[in-house]
């Protein structure tokens, strides 16, 4: 579990151990009071301990540790984290139960107080589904995540693409050590920053840090009495990015609204040719009286953290892990390079309007996809209670769905931990299979209403970078004293909600072609 503070040290300090009395007093009369309301609810591990629940049973990866509870108590179970009772999925057939048949009991995402905070408590991503819900959404898939609204910023992602190839080329004429992983982020922040802003905001380090928070588990938000204190230093550290986070997007609201006053507006396509871009549209929106919501400063800046969040951290994680798997199974980075070559030549980069034309790379990202996703668990909260499976689903109860542990199960992928890009092409059966939440075997991007917004520009980034940089570059691996490694990097997972790679990809890029001569 990441956090500040430990479960241990948790449970030492005074405040709880002189609030204990009282908790367990008010633990058992809520027990007794929902045994009685709620029986049928799905079984689950024992012990299940006062005011803590089971969350001393709970690993630093907890789709890791929900799946060794699924092999021990069946497909769907009960837990209960502190104050909050859960129930863990772990099948397609549950997950299209939950997420498609049963949709509309599970319309409400969890929201940490973290996210609350930082996405000043507007946030479409995580908010309730509801009337300003639908109107966020709406907005954002016509004028920024649609199919027609990606295409048109193909441009800025190629300049992106090709700043990214430009600075590993320098860095290989040096033979200088970069973090990829890093750059990666990088790469994915800017390219949400012109969509949304027109322009490169100096936000990547606090974007990072609000990322990083979005992703942990912290008890926190399972102690109902606790959250007037602040034991781990939560509130501290969110108060801190949120500030920075506030003054960056604050900056960049005033200069636009100064430039509208001038009658100028920002340009959509990083073009200076004055079209609107998201920040105008939604400033549009704030200034009309009549709009079907009115949409205040915080909705807009609310706005930008769920996509700045989730445009740049997710795109980056299922970039890093298809780099990391091509790295460690040299014999399919081989085989992705000779369908490049025999797309795009010697003469040109591979673009993303080639990448219907390397159906090897697709499956790539796919198999990559199904091993990592960068989302290992699709939360959702039953807003009304539910009957799945002659199981009980009690109101106001945390649902997970572990498509982690779906992807890696062998009762649904033939040699389900090997990394083989080939079964999305040779096999009937997964050849058909896609990512967009039609198929419950694989749910990188969730399924249903509240799926992955930020989907269809994903799957434009991730194969057309990928092809870019194994076209482009060998690597040389480092490890974190600067030594030369000759072995495979390592699989382990970064502890939280989460799956990144545990540690970030060192390297110095060995060029493959003349990049710089290429890009001019």
């Amino acid at each position: 579990m990441t956090s500040t503070m430990s479960l241990v040290e948790f449970m030492q300090h005074p405040l709880f151990l002189g609030a204990l009395p009282v908790l367990l007093l008010l633990y058992l009369r809520s027990l007794r009071n929902k045994s009685r309301k709620h029986r049928g609810i799905p079984p689950g591990p024992l012990p299940k301990l006062p005011i803590i629940g089971h969350l001393h049973l709970v690993g630093p990866s907890l789709h890791q540790s929900l799946h060794h509870f699924s092999l021990r108590y069946g497909p769907i179970f009960s837990l209960r984290f502190g104050s909050v009772p859960c129930v863990v999925a772990s099948t397609p057939h549950l997950a299209k139960q939950l997420l498609h048949a049963n949709e509309l009991s599970f319309t409400r995402r969890f929201q940490s107080s973290a996210i609350e905070r930082l996405t000043y408590n507007s946030s479409f991503a995580f908010g309730p589904y509801g009337p300003y819900w639908k109107f966020a959404k709406k907005l954002s898939m016509n004028e920024l995540l649609g199919t027609r609204s990606v295409n048109s910023f193909q441009a800025i992602r190629t300049q992106e693409y090709h700043r990214l190839l430009r600075f590993l080329g320098q860095k290989a004429e040096t033979g200088e050590v970069v973090n990829l992983s890093e750059e990666l982020q990088k790469l994915t922040n800017n390219i949400i920053s012109r969509m949304m802003l027109g322009q490169v905001v100096g936000a990547w380090a606090v974007v990072r840090e609000v990322s990083k928070i979005f992703r942990e588990l912290n008890m926190y938000d399972f102690f109902w009495l606790f959250r007037m204190f602040d034991f781990q230093g939560i509130g501290k550290r969110v108060e801190g990015i949120f500030e920075r986070f506030d003054k960056i997007v604050e900056r960049v609201i005033t200069e636009r609204e100064k430039q509208r006053k001038k009658g100028k507006n920002g340009s959509k396509n990083g073009d200076g040719q004055g079209n609107k871009d998201f920040l105008d549209i939604l400033l549009d929106y704030s200034e009309n009286e009549t709009s079907e919501v009115k949409v205040t400063r915080d909705h807009i800046k609310g706005i930008f953290t769920d996509l700045f969040a989730a445009g740049t951290n997710n795109t980056a994680i299922a970039t890093e892990w298809s780099l990391v798997e091509l790295i460690n199974n040299p014999k399919i980075l081989q085989k992705a390079r000779e369908e490049i070559q025999n797309v795009a030549g010697n003469s040109r980069l591979a673009e993303e309007s080639d990448c219907p034309s390397l159906p090897y790379i697709q499956a790539i990202v796919k198999e990559a996809l199904r091993l990592h996703p960068p989302l290992p668990l699709v939360s959702r909260r039953c807003v009304q209670e539910c009957k799945i499976e002659n199981y009980v689903i009690p109101e106001n109860t945390l649902v997970l769905v572990n498509v982690w542990a779906i992807g890696r199960d062998p009762k649904n992928w033939e040699n389900a931990l090997e990394f083989r890009p080939e079964r999305f092409i040779e096999s009937p059966e997964t050849a058909q299979v896609d990512v967009r939440g039609q198929h419950f075997q694989l749910l990188p991007f969730g399924a249903g209403r509240r799926k992955c917004p930020g989907m269809t520009l994903a799957m434009q980034e991730i194969p057309a970078l990928i092809a870019d940089i194994i076209q482009c570059f060998d690597f040389q691996l480092i490890g974190p004293q600067g030594e030369k490694l000759s072995t495979k990097l390592d699989m382990d997972e970064r502890s939280g909600l989460t799956a990144s790679i545990a540690d970030d990809i060192l390297c110095v890029p060995i060029a493959r072609c003349n990049v710089l001569e290429i890009l001019g």
